[in-house]
């Protein structure tokens, strides 16, 4: 078992180890909720967090079974983001949901989710000009436009600085779309709840959303009409496998990843219209970045991110730093229907169990976040023994 390394709480600890904490069961954000037709043991959603355990073939380990399971008390678990097909790849060692051997790897890891009675949906990810040639057997990545983004790409030989993009030619995008169909079908056979579309982060749906990224001269470039066109293909494919009751989408307006800024010159008018789509086709959830993930909550001032809450008819996921007292303001005002967590998931299994009670929260060091074993991912240990206040 990891050590419990706890942040401060603000509780007050006995010397027997035992802890009388504030309790925070009656929060209505830990409440249970419907969205959809699909129920929620409460608002409280466990993000996509990628961990880099699955083996160079992109097949899970068994002890992510664990992992996730351990976590199902979340109200809904978001994958980690899962590579459609070997053109998606990105980052070393991260799962794929293309081939028989991988579908039939996560198999046993949804079932004991469900068996915990979790509501678990798979994150269907490309990471277009986000990648290496390393990782895509000397090819190179695909984009569309070649512009080379900053940074480094993780690889199995290490860090390497990222290279200028293939632009894809117009007759290969409808393939793409068709790797995107396939992968929400394997979603499907592998037994989870839903999907979502991963089009957030500067990786291949939003490279083809902003204008900073795509300066195509096709059906595809130029207008926003036509800069959305192919995520919004995306989304129809991935819809006509699940139905819009069981698709969600991430978003991230105000990321300036990978370092780049600004990535639209007309922000709110994209991600509006892209919102708008979404919205008329009945989509379960838009799931929002709310910032800059791992850096920072705040936004330019020309993202408004209530105005595109309310410009969208289905649920609303806010991300990034949020804690239950943040989430009970935001629910309140009624800005967002669900929060999702991610980092405080790494090392808090029974997360859910230590926001009711108020307890202190472990952190996880950096060093298990990405690649190894089961150490640092599967074996965080539960809180200690608690008395509740009262």
């Amino acid at each position: 078992m990891r050590p419990l390394v706890c942040s401060a709480s603000g509780s007050t600890t006995l010397a027997m180890g035992f802890s009388i904490m504030p309790d925070r069961s009656t929060s209505p954000v830990l409440q249970p909720v419907t969205i959809g037709d699909l129920p929620l043991k409460n608002r409280i959603v466990m993000a996509p967090l990628t961990r880099s355990r699955s083996d160079d073939a992109g097949v899970p380990p068994p002890y992510a079974a664990d992992y996730y399971a351990q976590r199902a008390d979340a109200g809904l678990i978001v994958t980690e983001a899962i590579n459609i097909s070997p053109q998606a790849i990105g980052y070393a060692l991260t799962p794929g949901i293309w081939t028989d051997q991988q579908v039939e790897a996560w198999q046993p890891i949804v079932q004991a989710v469900h068996d915990r009675g979790g509501s678990f949906f798979l994150q269907l990810w490309h990471t277009g000009r986000i990648s290496h040639p390393d990782l895509q057997d000397g090819a190179l990545p695909v984009a569309p436009s070649a512009i080379k983004p900053v940074g480094q790409a993780f690889t199995k030989d290490g860090m390497k600085d990222h290279v200028t993009p293939r632009a894809l030619e117009t007759d290969e995008i409808p393939l793409i779309v068709e790797d995107y169909r396939r992968a929400a079908a394997n979603a499907k056979a592998a037994g989870f709840d839903g999907v979502e579309v991963h089009s957030a982060n500067n990786y291949l749906l939003e490279q083809f959303v902003r204008d900073s990224t795509n300066k195509r001269d096709d059906r595809y470039g130029g207008s926003i009409e036509n800069r959305l066109r192919f995520p919004l293909e995306v989304v129809d494919a991935v819809v006509s496998v699940w139905g819009a009751n069981r698709v969600g989408i991430r978003l991230s307006p105000a990321t300036t990843m990978p370092g780049e800024t600004p990535l639209d010159s007309a922000v709110m008018e994209t991600f509006g219209t892209y919102v708008d789509a979404l919205s008329a086709r009945g989509l379960l959830y838009i799931h929002d970045i709310e910032g800059v993930t791992q850096l920072t909550r705040e936004a330019p001032d020309d993202v408004d991110f209530p105005a595109l809450r309310r410009r969208f008819s289905g649920a609303y996921i806010a991300n990034n730093q949020y804690t239950l007292d943040l989430a009970e303001q935001v629910l309140e005002k009624g800005d967002a229907d669900l929060f999702s967590m991610g980092r405080p998931f790494i090392a808090n299994p029974d997360l859910i169990e230590r926001l009711r009670h108020g307890a202190p929260l472990a952190e996880a060091p950096k060093q298990y976040w990405y690649g190894g074993g089961s150490v640092g991912y599967s074996d965080w240990p539960p809180m200690r023994p608690i008395t509740p206040a009262g």
